[in-house]
């Protein structure tokens, strides 16, 4: 009884040492499971460039409102929305049958005093001859002399109205003041139009300005803190690029020709204007994109954003310590950048091994992770 008593005794204690060896293991296994696996980046010192984006609306060098001088009807339409047009070639049509008629009048007028003008002229000689035989009083002579004035005056008043006429006539055919394409063309053929009516826009786009903003800090960090004037500023930056609506980038450089000296008190902004070739006219006025504005920093440090977060203003990002602990690190960033990536100015020095995977969602200040490379994450 007694042996068999023992036996199971130590068939108890055999099982109890399986159970907790096997535990133990459990549990170095559950600590390991919960080390993160994370992407991580070795920093170094390389030349950045990055570009910054700045939304902007594009318009013509010289976009030219066409309104008519008189008012009348549309009798023709000479040119489609979209058009290239040269200076001087005729756009609109508007009714010309009454300044036809306006002119007639005005050179019959003309001719109508200019016969007064005769008659008062044969008048005035046939006076001197009889002032000088002292047939006829001075005053009677006078007379006549005024009468030749008045008749001049007529006519001179009448050459006028001609040349009214005539310049009424001309605002008939409206044509274009530049070249350029025409725009929208809202008032057809039969519209009743007048000088304060918008037929359309002539857009000279040979070159096209894009206005941007730029915030109070910017335009410090562009004059360097004042150090710097506007103009110097704007000499010593780069070419710029153009970026349109559906994500590409024109293909010809442009550079920024003008920065308003004074911020606008409502948006704390300045207003900007770059200037980029339009040979082939594929730029529109009035369509939109970004203009993008080069920083070069040699031997810099360069980060993801998605490797930083913030609190209070201040930028952080964790680098991986001893044990394979990050610690959140303290930094500060280059103002511009290219919404991708920041330039460090310090904080971070070369060998530094930085998170970038999970920032401000999974990872926590002392947290024991497990380092892979950005490749391996997908990146």
């Amino acid at each position: 009884m007694n042996k068999k008593f023992l036996i199971y005794g130590a068939s108890v204690m055999a099982v109890m040492s399986l159970l907790a060896i096997s535990c133990k293991k459990d549990s170095g296994q559950q600590q390991q499971d919960q080390e993160m696996e994370l992407a991580t980046i070795t920093v170094s010192e390389e030349d950045a460039a990055l570009e910054t984006a700045y939304p902007a609306t594009l318009h013509g060098k010289n976009d030219v409102e066409i309104r008519p001088q008189i008012t009348g009807f549309l009798t023709k339409v000479h040119v489609k929305e979209g058009q290239q047009v040269s200076a001087g070639q005729l756009l609109f049509t508007i009714d010309q049958v009454s300044l036809k008629a306006a002119v007639d009048a005005a050179e019959a007028a003309v001719k109508v005093a200019q016969a007064n003008v005769n008659v008062a002229r044969t008048q005035c000689t046939n006076d001197k001859i009889l002032l000088d035989k002292n047939i006829i009083a001075p005053s009677a002579y006078q007379t006549s002399v005024d009468q030749l004035n008045a008749a001049k005056a007529q006519l001179a008043q009448c050459q006028a109205q001609v040349v009214t006429a005539k310049k009424n006539l001309s605002y008939s055919s409206v044509t274009a003041p530049t070249s350029g394409v025409v725009g929208t063309i809202d008032f057809k053929e039969g519209a009743l139009v007048s000088p304060q009516t918008l037929l359309t826009v002539i857009s000279n786009n040979g070159e096209v300005e894009a206005y941007f903003s730029m915030n109070e800090k910017e335009v410090l960090a562009l004059t360097e803190n004042g150090r710097r004037t506007l103009n110097e500023a704007l000499a010593a930056l780069p070419p710029v690029s153009l970026q349109l609506a559906n994500g590409e980038v024109y293909g010809q450089k442009g550079k920024i020709v003008s920065l308003s000296g004074v911020l606008d008190q409502a948006t704390g902004s300045a207003t900007a204007k770059a200037s980029f070739p339009n040979t082939n006219g594929m730029l529109r006025s009035g369509s939109t994109g970004a203009v993008l504005i080069p920083s070069f920093s040699p031997s810099a440090i360069q980060i993801p954003q998605k490797a930083t977060y913030e609190v209070q203003d201040m930028k952080f990002c964790f680098v991986l310590g001893d044990s394979s602990k990050v610690h959140s690190t303290p930094i500060t960033v280059e103002e511009m950048s290219d919404g991708k990536n920041y330039i460090v100015t310090s904080g971070l020095k070369p060998g530094d091994v930085v998170v970038v995977e999970g920032v401000g969602i999974n990872v926590k200040d002392g947290m024991k992770i497990r380092p892979k490379s950005p490749t391996k994450a997908g990146k």
